[in-house]
């Protein structure tokens, strides 16, 4: 592996640490999606740092910033572009929306109808959008960072199952510990830190990490393993219903970036026990009496399971 790239990573994750303190395992589970190739969900209730954290990713990487504020009546239009018919050529000439960046922070994604929601999924999955029969290339990279509130806040619409499974993982940040709350209340204001962050990598340094993480070796052993967890989901003892093929190449590809920011060229247990929860746990339905969430049922799955 090479040591100036595991550096870099490093250097990423302390900066953005810098930012939102006291999170340092969420944020290493962000930098290992963003290194995968995911999109992310953050789920968690009003001002605990999901905006900052997507501004703060996007900055110290150098790429393309914007977010969309989703609202009730927010239409695909607003964010995939429209078609205007210009009188000085004489046809109609498409006017790129917010999605044509590298990071779009689609802030409170839920707030938005099922109509809008929907149509970010040709953009996450094949990072291109059709307009009016014609299909644009979003720029490369492109990653979704979306943020949600909790289900049970008022004017929230579900995700459906489709769009959640375009997210490689779901994460929470939750309150800051004390130490740390008072190192916000004491510190310098979280805006202004942000606006003095400069780059620590560039675009073309994060696709190499990709190309990178792609390279990371998986033994015979370790897949075992993974298809393991995955026979367990759908063996109806944990989840009403367990994990597609998709969700397994998934937890796969969060696993390798997990070992690259860990400095390891191949992938350990350790690794899929990290990013396990945070990878399936938005894609399950805990079964019928297990008086479990699906994280902590992951979890108590996770140990029922035998290490290779």
């Amino acid at each position: 592996m090479d040591a100036t790239l595991a550096q870099r990573l490093t250097a990423l994750v302390d900066q953005v640490d810098s930012i939102i303190v006291g999170k340092r395992d969420r944020i290493e589970d962000c930098v290992a999606c963003l290194v995968a190739g995911g999109h992310l969900l953050i789920e968690d209730v009003p001002g605990v740092g999901k905006t900052t954290l997507a501004q703060a990713l996007a900055v110290s990487l150098g790429l393309r910033f914007a977010r969309v504020q989703f609202t009730s009546d927010l239409m695909p239009s607003d964010l995939l572009g429209v078609s205007v018919f210009e009188r000085a050529r004489e046809a109609f000439v498409f006017h790129p929306g917010p999605v044509f960046t590298q990071v779009l922070l689609a802030d409170e994604i839920n707030r938005a109808g099922p109509r809008t929601q929907s149509a970010l999924l040709e953009a996450m999955e094949e990072r291109q959008v059709s307009v009016d029969q014609r299909t644009h290339a979003l720029p490369s990279p492109f990653f979704v960072v979306a943020t949600q509130n909790p289900a049970e806040h008022l004017g929230t619409h579900p995700l459906p199952e489709s769009q959640l499974d375009r997210f490689l993982m779901r994460i929470t940040l939750g309150y800051p510990d004390r130490q740390a709350e008072r190192a916000l209340l004491t510190g310098q204001d979280r805006r202004a830190a942000l606006a003095a962050l400069t780059p620590v990598m560039t675009p073309a340094e994060l696709q190499q990490a990709q190309a990178a993480a792609g390279e990371v070796a998986v033994s015979d052993a370790l897949l075992d393993y993974l298809q393991a967890l995955v026979e367990a989901t759908r063996s109806g003892r944990w989840f009403v219903q367990g994990l597609s093929p998709r969700a397994a190449l998934a937890v796969l590809r969060a696993a390798r970036a997990r070992a690259l920011l860990a400095g390891r060229d191949y992938v350990a247990p350790d690794d899929v026990q990290a990013i396990l929860p945070q990878t399936i746990a938005h894609r399950l339905v805990p079964a019928a009496g297990a008086g479990r969430g699906a994280r902590e049922q992951v979890r108590a799955m996770v140990e029922a399971t035998p290490l290779p």
